[in-house]
């Protein structure tokens, strides 16, 4: 389903899939004027800009393995980018997919509606230059600003959900758990080793990143050696004070 202008594919696709629309119908916008990430943060949608996609899924797994989800889209994002615009990326835990300095290119959020029958799952990734507010040009970039090139967007697009496909399907085979969180411990510098603050809803705290549990939970050592697992939260690189 394509549209000129949306508030939110994530809006929309939720209200096809209320509506019984079918796993793999997917929402694709050239313009967003509400579009959101996680804990409801503005999204920069300009028409033409950026890649604003949702899709529906109807995922037959057991609830533990939902969170990797998020896990295998931002591997998919990683592989389409890499194959469709020859520009290598970095995951940063969990759900955002970084150039190699560190500056956001996509973000991925999903989202469990229906009663738990469907997940939601949306994704945007910065195009253009001006995808990117001049005020945010410190912490992201896009496709154009990293290559000098600007993306085809559909030939993007075609690789992102071929990419969606294969690691969707993966996460139902009997151990793709475990090779989820493997392909993306492969992608990202932030599985083992970086120094990181990590800020809950009531607590902030350093550590090193110590790998992921089976369920895409984050292992965070702290400097006493106590392992914490961090299941959602915002979690930063910063300098290693060693």
């Amino acid at each position: 389903m394509r549209f000129d202008s949306l508030g939110s594919t994530n809006d929309e696709a939720a209200r096809q899939a209320k509506l019984g629309a079918a796993e793999g119908v997917c929402v694709v916008a050239r313009q967003q004027t509400a579009g959101r990430g996680r804990r409801e943060r503005v999204w920069n949608s300009p028409k033409d800009a950026g890649l604003y996609f949702s899709v529906i899924l109807r995922p037959k797994i057991v609830a533990r393995k939902t969170p990797l989800i998020t896990l295998a889209a931002a591997v998919a994002v990683s592989e389409a980018i890499a194959g469709s615009c020859k520009l290598k990326t970095d995951i940063k835990w969990s759900n955002d997919v970084h150039t190699l300095e560190g500056k956001k290119l996509s973000g991925i959020l999903a989202e469990t509606i229906d009663g738990g029958n469907a997940v939601v799952l949306g994704i945007g990734i910065n195009l253009t230059r001006e995808a990117v507010a001049p005020e945010l040009r410190e912490i992201a970039s896009s496709i154009e600003t990293e290559t000098n090139v600007a993306p085809n967007a559909e030939e993007l697009l075609a690789a992102l959900t071929r990419s969606l496909k294969k690691f969707y399907q993966l996460l139902h085979d009997a151990n793709g758990d475990k090779q989820i969180v493997e392909m993306w411990t492969a992608h990202s510098s932030y599985a083992f080793g970086k120094d990181v603050s990590v800020k809950l809803e009531n607590e902030t705290f350093f550590g090193t990143t110590d790998g992921l549990q089976t369920d895409g939970a984050l292992r965070v050592r702290l400097e006493s050696g106590l392992i914490k697992v961090v299941y959602a939260g915002d979690v930063l690189a910063v300098r290693s004070a060693k």
